[in-house]
């Protein structure tokens, strides 16, 4: 099933998120790659049922399910009924896995949330099977979409290494309902790739949103003077 034929969740929650993106966007450094081709999934709704199974996600397919065998050549599970683990397919690849080592975490080895705007790229340690942070500054945040991966991954398409990041929500606990990732990205030539930022369209459109938010705030204020 592809996540492009998924109802978009509603936007409450997302504005506060785009705010923080567009503001990363207008501060972050440019891509990476002069020819990258950042493959963006738009704004989806794949949910990750609370179950041991959860759900097995292809990035570069766009095929989910929450049977392996009905996403072959998955790279991400995430799943678990009390907690959100991220799983990578170590079978398919042996370099697959998701970051694990960032700065302030608490633990090398659970995922950690990342922050917008993290390049993502062969500097970082991936773990392939693990549950999240739950303490430090990159704990995964309830009721909340502020939640990002970084991955590393075998593209079947390619059949090359590629670098890319998950957004996920959560609800009030990691293991309760709704819970769902809501977008990614990956980059399909090998190069890094920036957390969080989707296609560079969208992050133009975003850093114009955001400057022209701060005009009219600007205009508001000298017309009520």
């Amino acid at each position: 099933m592809s996540p492009f034929n998924k109802k978009l969740m509603p936007i409450d929650g997302r504005l506060a998120a785009y705010a923080t993106l567009a503001g990363a966007a207008l501060a972050a450094p440019a891509i990476p790659s002069a020819d990258a081709t950042i493959i963006y999934s738009g704004v989806v709704n794949i949910n990750i049922p609370s179950t041991t199974s959860g759900i097995y996600l292809n990035l570069s397919s766009g095929v989910f399910s929450t049977a392996p065998a009905s996403a072959p050549g998955w790279d991400l599970n995430a799943w678990s009924s009390s907690a959100i683990n991220l799983w990578a397919n170590n079978t398919a690849e042996a370099s697959n896995g998701v970051i694990g080592n960032f700065t302030g975490g608490s633990s090398a080895t659970l995922v950690d949330n990342v922050p917008v705007g993290t390049l993502v790229d062969g500097t970082w340690t991936y773990v392939r099977q693990n549950s999240s942070e739950t303490t430090g500054i990159t704990a995964f945040n309830f009721n909340s979409q502020n939640n990002l991966i970084g991955i590393r991954f075998l593209n079947n398409t390619t059949n090359t290494l590629n670098f890319g990041w998950v957004r996920i929500s959560l609800s009030g606990t990691a293991g309760s309902q709704p819970r769902a990732v809501v977008e990614y990205a990956y980059e399909d030539s090998g190069a890094g790739i920036l957390a969080g930022v989707p296609e560079p369209s969208t992050v133009a459109l975003l850093g114009v949103m955001a400057v022209g938010a701060v005009g009219v705030r600007a205009w508001r204020k000298r017309k009520a003077a």
